[in-house]
C-alpha cells in the first residue's frame, strides 16, 4: 500500500479471469492454423497415411472433409456467438445435451488435446536430432531436443496470450510460404512429365482403408474449431470466432488439398506410396531439391521443426484454457482456475500440462519406444479421433440447444445444418473407431486396437459418474457445469432441460 492508501496489486498475485480484449480475427486465425500445422499435416500425417493406408485419395477426402465441416461450422459458430466460453466443445456439449454428458465431453477433450500435443514432442525430437546431426555431426538423442522445445512451451505457456500470438504469426508465414513454393515446384515438374490427376478420383475412397484415410485426415483438421477456445480474449468474439472458424477452415482445405497432391503430382501416383515408405517425412522436401538446391531444403527443414514447435505452443495454450474452465466452474480442482494476473494466463493450468508433457518425454525416453510411430503418429491420431466424437457431439447438441429459439439465427442454422453434418460426422467417426487396427498400422487382435477406442468409452463413464457425484455433493459447482463460473442459469442463457 502507498503512503496515499492506494493499494498496488502484486504482478504475481492471481485472479480468476482470462484477459480480455487482447485477440483479434488476425491472431485467432493464427493460433488455429498453428495448431494445425500445415507443413506437419503434408510432411508428417499424409506421408504415414500413404504409408499406412496405401490409398492415394488423400487430395479429395481432404475437400470432403472441408465441405462436412463447414456445415458443421454453421452451428458451431451460431452456438459460439451465444455462448462466448473458452470451454468451446465441452460447454456446448453441456448445455446442449446436459450437464453429466458435458463432463464426459470435458473429459475426452482434455485426453485427446493432450495426445495432440505430447505427441509432437516426439516428431519435435526427432527433427531436430537430424538437423544437428547435418550440420555439425554432434549426436544427440531425440529425448534431448524434445525437452528443450518442452522448455520453451512451458515458458510461452504463462506468458501473455498476444505475446504468444506474435511469436506464432511468424512463423506461420514464413511456413504457408515454403509449402506454397514446394507446392509449385511440385505441379511444374510432374513426374513421367505431366500432371496425373489420379489422387482426385472417387474410387480412391471406395476402399476398406477409406476410413483410416479420413481418420488422417480429421486429425489433420483439427484446430479448426479452436477459435471459440480463444472467445473470452478476443475482440468482438462474436464475429471474431466465426470469421477465424471459416477462414481457418478455408485456408487449411485448400492448403491441404493442393499440397497432397503436389506430392502425388510430383512423385507420380503409381510410385507415392512406396516412396512414403522409404523418405516418411522426407518426401515433402525431396520435390524442391533437385530443383532448389540442399540450401533450400535444409531451411525448409528448419521451418518444419519450427512449425512442430508452434504446434506444441499452440496446443499448449488450448489444452490449458480447456483445464481452466473446468477448474473454474469446480469440475476439476479450483487452483486451475486462476489466472496470472500480470499475463491473464491459466498459468496454474499451464504448469500442470508442462508436467504432463515432461512425463511423457521421461517415460518414452526410458522405455526406448519410437517417438514418431507410437509418440508422434500414434497419440496423435487417437486425439484426433477423441476430437472427431467431440465434434460430432456438439453438432447433436446445437439443435437441442436452440430448440426453444433465439430469434436470432435461422433454422437451418441452429437445426438443419447441425443435423445433416451431425450424421456424416458420426458415420466417419464409426467408420474410424470399427477400422481402428488399419489406422495404428497393426493387426486386428493388437491389444492397442482395443486399449485406444476403448479409452474414449471408459472416460466418457467417468466424467458422468463424475458429474452425478458433484450434483450430490457439491450442488453449486454442479449447476455451474458449462456456465463459465456463473451459477446462475439465467446470467448466461442457460436453456431449460440441460440437465
Amino acid at each position: 500500500m502507498s503512503s496515499s492508501g492506494t493499494t498496488y496489486a502484486s504482478p504475481n498475485l492471481v485472479a480468476d479471469a482470462l484477459a480480455a480484449d487482447r485477440l483479434g480475427s488476425g491472431a485467432v486465425i493464427q493460433f488455429v492454423l498453428t495448431a494445425a500445422t500445415p507443413m506437419l499435416v503434408v510432411a508428417g500425417l499424409v506421408t504415414s497415411g500413404l504409408a499406412t493406408t496405401g490409398v492415394i485419395a488423400f487430395p479429395l477426402a481432404f475437400l470432403v472433409f472441408g465441405v462436412v465441416l463447414a456445415v458443421f461450422s454453421v452451428g458451431y459458430t451460431a452456438m459460439a456467438r451465444q455462448v462466448p466460453n473458452a470451454g468451446a466443445l465441452y460447454t456446448y456439449v453441456a448445455r446442449g445435451l446436459g450437464r453429466p454428458a458435458g463432463v464426459a465431453a470435458a473429459l475426452v477433450a482434455l485426453f485427446s488435446y493432450n495426445l495432440l500435443q505430447v505427441g509432437l514432442y516426439g516428431i519435435a525430437g526427432v527433427l531436430a536430432s537430424s538437423l544437428v546431426e547435418q550440420v555439425s555431426g554432434t549426436v544427440r538423442p531425440w529425448w534431448w531436443f524434445a525437452a528443450l522445445a518442452w522448455l520453451l512451451t512451458a515458458v510461452l505457456g504463462v506468458r501473455r496470450v498476444d505475446l504468444n500470438g506474435r511469436v506464432l504469426a511468424v512463423l506461420l508465414t514464413a511456413e504457408l510460404g515454403v509449402v506454397a513454393v514446394i507446392d509449385v515446384v511440385g505441379f511444374l515438374h510432374p513426374a513421367s512429365g505431366r500432371v496425373q490427376l489420379d489422387a482426385l478420383h472417387p474410387a480412391g475412397l471406395l476402399s476398406g482403408a477409406a476410413a483410416a484415410v479420413f481418420a488422417v485426415v480429421a486429425t489433420g483438421f483439427v484446430g479448426f474449431e479452436l477459435a471459440a477456445v480463444y472467445s473470452e480474449e478476443s475482440v468482438t468474439p462474436r464475429r471474431t470466432v466465426p470469421r477465424a472458424t471459416y477462414l481457418g477452415l478455408g485456408l487449411m482445405t485448400v492448403v491441404y488439398a493442393v499440397s497432397s497432391l503436389a506430392v502425388t503430382v510430383a512423385v507420380g501416383p503409381d510410385r507415392v506410396v512406396a516412396a512414403a515408405e522409404e523418405q516418411g517425412v522426407g518426401l515433402l522436401f525431396s520435390i524442391a531439391d533437385p530443383v532448389l538446391g540442399a540450401r533450400f531444403t535444409r531451411g525448409a527443414q528448419v521451418l518444419f521443426l519450427t512449425s512442430v514447435i508452434a504446434g506444441l505452443i499452440s496446443y499448449h495454450s488450448a489444452v490449458a484454457r480447456y483445464a481452466y474452465v473446468l477448474g473454474r466452474e469446480g469440475v476439476l480442482p479450483r487452483v486451475l482456475g486462476r489466472t496470472r494476473l500480470s499475463t491473464g494466463a491459466p498459468a496454474a493450468a499451464s504448469v500442470v500440462q508442462s508436467a504432463i508433457g515432461l512425463a511423457v518425454i521421461a517415460v518414452f525416453a526410458g522405455a526406448g519406444w519410437d517417438p514418431l510411430a507410437r509418440l508422434f503418429f500414434w497419440l496423435g491420431t487417437v486425439g484426433g479421433v477423441g476430437v472427431l466424437i467431440l465434434v460430432a457431439a456438439t453438432s447433436v447438441s446445437v439443435p437441442l440447444y436452440f430448440r426453444h429459439g433465439t430469434g436470432l439465427d435461422s433454422r437451418w442454422r441452429t437445426t438443419v445444418a447441425p443435423l445433416i453434418a451431425a450424421v456424416l460426422l458420426t458415420a466417419v467417426a464409426v467408420r474410424c473407431l470399427t477400422h481402428f487396427p488399419d489406422l495404428l498400422g497393426v493387426s486386428p487382435g493388437n491389444v492397442w486396437a482395443v486399449v485406444w477406442p476403448g479409452s474414449y468409452a471408459v472416460l466418457a463413464l467417468a466424467g458422468v459418474v463424475w458429474a452425478l457425484l458433484l450434483r450430490r455433493r457439491d450442488p453449486a459447482a454442479y449447476r455451474g457445469i458449462g456456465l463459465g463460473g456463473h451459477p446462475d442459469p439465467t446470467a448466461t442463457g442457460e436453456r431449460a432441460g440441460a440437465a
